[in-house]
């Protein structure tokens, strides 16, 4: 069996509500906008890029990069550089053709950003491939499930005030809930009091986590992370520069708080130095931005400094989600999953039988590969 063709397919979906609440006022349709504090591009649309890898046999694999915004670059990158070094390969030489779409640009300095999200599509879409292939589920590929349900929180409550944030948590506790990270980064102090605010109405029991989305510098960071000390908040993600390894130490060693990192990296290479210097002590590698086969490496790596992860996954679609939960399932060392409610319930409608989280808990895909099948059809018609 051999790899006969490999697709890239740059999707834009509208929705009524952007990611992390309203979109600034006079924002152009199409445009990408900024939202302060936060200092990062965003879309009004849900935007991904799915990968179909096909062989000689009539099998296909999906595959998904995390590309919130500019998906096109992402598919240019599969089918001008990836596809050619795939094409006629055997799809079951998955550590192989890794490597092999990773050294193609190695050497001048691509080995992080749009390159690794590229990568990952296809590595996940290889996955799946795989597993349809075998008849068996990418979970038990990777050496079995430690988790038949995936625990997770609720991410983001994208709502301008602590009281609105608050009523948001507690609908979701009223669906069975009890775990919510807030997006923050509004100061300390008013960080500090959104996280209160949720501390006093959810109780002591409620696992709660803060990203900061990188606005501190060190003693801001420091005076916020001993405050979310006091409120037994689980981790405090993205608090610094991701830049800037040696002050997230700093901050470690200042702060009980676990620090959270990784969204921003995509390899075992990119990750080393958190653990090597103890600057973060949860990862959260993305399966959209590393692939599934590096996020296994991470987690393994990990492991040998005692290290827990926490996948990021924000506003991957449907086949980014499957591969996660897959991913997840197979980690020994899992804190928690992230579910986002509102684009957990949009990637559902891309797929013939729709993923399952309730409760607090991911529900694990069943049937070979990913167990999820794109409705082709409707991914064509919201090709960007």
């Amino acid at each position: 069996m051999r790899i006969t063709h490999v697709e890239a397919i740059p999707v834009r979906i509208k929705r009524e509500e952007a990611y992390l609440g309203a979109v600034p006022k006079n924002a152009d349709e199409r445009a990408y906008f900024l939202r302060p504090p936060y200092r990062a591009l965003y879309s009004r649309y849900l935007e991904t890029a799915f990968v179909k890898i096909s062989t000689d046999e009539g099998a296909f694999g999906w595959g998904e990069a995390l590309a919130p915004v500019a998906p096109e670059v992402v598919c240019v990158i599969v089918e001008q550089l990836l596809a050619p070094a795939l094409l006629h390969r055997d799809p079951l030489d998955g550590n192989v053709l890794w490597n092999v779409m990773y050294d193609l640009m190695r050497e001048r300095g691509y080995y992080g950003g749009f390159m690794l999200d590229a990568i990952s599509a296809c590595d996940t879409a290889l996955w799946d491939l795989r597993g349809k292939i075998l008849g068996q589920p990418v979970y038990q590929l990777l050496g079995g499930a430690f988790h038949e349900r995936v625990p997770c929180y609720v991410s983001g409550l994208p709502r301008p005030t602590p009281a609105e944030r608050v009523e948001l948590a507690l609908n979701y506790v009223d669906e069975g809930f009890n775990a919510f990270k807030l997006a923050a980064g509004h100061g300390v102090r008013a960080d500090a009091v959104s996280v209160g605010a949720l501390r006093d109405a959810l109780g002591d029991e409620a696992v709660l986590l803060l990203d900061a989305h990188w606005v501190y510098a060190l003693d801001d960071a420091i005076q916020l992370g001993q405050a979310l000390a006091r409120l037994g908040v689980g981790f405090f993600e993205a608090p610094i520069n991701p830049e800037d390894i040696d002050a997230h130490a700093q901050l470690s060693a200042a702060v009980p708080v676990p620090i959270a990192h990784g969204e921003t990296e995509r390899t075992r290479y990119q990750f080393r130095p958190w653990l090597e210097k103890d600057a973060a002590q949860i990862l959260q590698p993305d399966v959209g931005r590393a692939g599934i086969s590096e996020v296994i490496k991470i987690a393994s790596m990990a492991e040998a400094f005692n290290t827990r992860v926490a996948p990021h996954l924000s506003v991957g679609l449907g086949i980014c989600i499957a591969a996660t939960i897959h991913a997840a399932a197979a980690i020994p060392n899992l804190y928690l999953l992230e579910y986002q409610p509102p684009v957990f319930a949009a990637a559902n409608l891309l797929l013939e039988t729709p993923l399952t989280c309730a409760s607090g808990f991911y529900d694990l895909p069943t049937g070979g590969g990913l167990g999820v099948a794109l409705d082709e059809r409707k991914v064509r018609e919201l090709q960007a």
